[in-house]
């Protein structure tokens, strides 16, 4: 409980400093550009048309509803965080008390159960098996509480993308409840939950299983330093897993704001999906599957022209 506890508060801090990032970061996804571009420099000295990145994307918005405007859909993003915190900590805990061997009959992992029979053996920890048990234990406990925390992640970024239209309409935790409930359903509290659940899955997956690869077959354990290497490989596979994966959290957040009655989910500003599949294919085909997902160094779209009166480029 108190590792819980600790995890809640370290969690939400992280959060609070983190907000202005994401802020800017969805607003960036769904196509709001504010500011038109301007003439700059690239990292190799040749002139380029660059969008506003983080800081003056910040500054603008600081103009427009001031430093406490950076914060919007903060008090729905933390009650998404300390919940998932709790039912993560709760089911990983389940895990281990059921232990790896009945853990892998109830999720049905039958290529792993290759000790079935051998109830003693022991598995080691650097082996795939291992690998393989405990992915699929953090990929369970991610997966739930990734659902039940979505309807708070709908929430936060329909409180964000208000900024476009300047509506009022998701003003705080249970009145968007109800604004939902009532328009959409209890379905559209999951709106973009399966993208967004695919990309979390495959990233775990291909992080975990590239770290076991190059841990086992490139590091070799007698090297000076292997543990910093091992946690340097980490790092890297991870950042590796969100690149791949990055279109699903695109698709996610776009189809969580799509035709949900704001400016910003809705034409002429954006196109109505009626599945995500259709969303992906858009984005596809528009060559948009980045979007957003660097907020340094934005250089214009190839192709694009910039509409100062809709604030996107079309």
């Amino acid at each position: 409980m108190a590792d819980t506890c600790g995890q809640v508060i370290l969690g939400s801090g992280l959060t609070v400093l983190s907000h202005p990032l994401m802020y800017i970061k969805v607003l960036v996804q769904v196509g709001h550009e504010p500011l038109p571009p301007t003439l700059g420099r690239n990292l190799f000295g040749r002139q380029v048309y660059q969008l506003p990145g983080l800081f003056a994307y910040a500054k603008h918005i600081i103009k427009i509803d001031g430093k406490v405007g950076l914060f919007k859909g903060l008090g729905p993003r933390l009650c998404a965080g300390t919940l998932g915190t709790v039912v993560h900590s709760k089911i990983v805990q389940k895990c281990h008390e059921h232990g790896t061997l009945e853990f892998q009959k109830i999720t049905f992992t039958e290529p792993v159960l290759s000790t079935i029979g051998h109830s003693e053996q022991k598995i080691g920890d650097g082996s795939i098996q291992n690998v393989v048990n405990e992915t699929t234990k953090e990929m369970i406990a991610r997966s739930c509480a990734t659902i039940v925390t979505h309807p708070f992640h709908v929430i936060t970024l329909r409180c964000m993308v208000q900024f476009i239209g300047r509506e009022i309409k998701y003003s705080g935790v249970f009145d968007s409840i109800t604004t939902i409930y009532r328009e959409e359903g209890i379905l559209g509290f999951f709106t973009g939950l399966i993208p967004r659940l695919l990309g979390d899955v495959l990233a775990l997956w291909i992080c975990n299983m590239l770290a076991h690869f190059i841990n086992t077959y490139a590091i070799d354990d007698s090297m000076s330093h292997t543990g910093e290497l091992k946690n340097c490989f980490q790092a890297v596979t991870g950042f590796f897993a969100s690149m791949l994966t990055y279109p699903f959290v695109l698709v996610s957040n776009l189809m969580a704001v799509n035709n949900c009655g704001l400016a910003g989910g809705r034409p002429p500003y954006a196109s109505v999906y009626p599945t995500w599949v259709h969303c992906w294919s858009h984005l596809s085909r528009e060559g948009n599957m980045s979007r957003g997902n660097s907020l340094f160094f934005r250089k214009l779209p190839a192709g694009k022209t910039y509409a100062i009166n809709q604030k996107r480029f079309y």
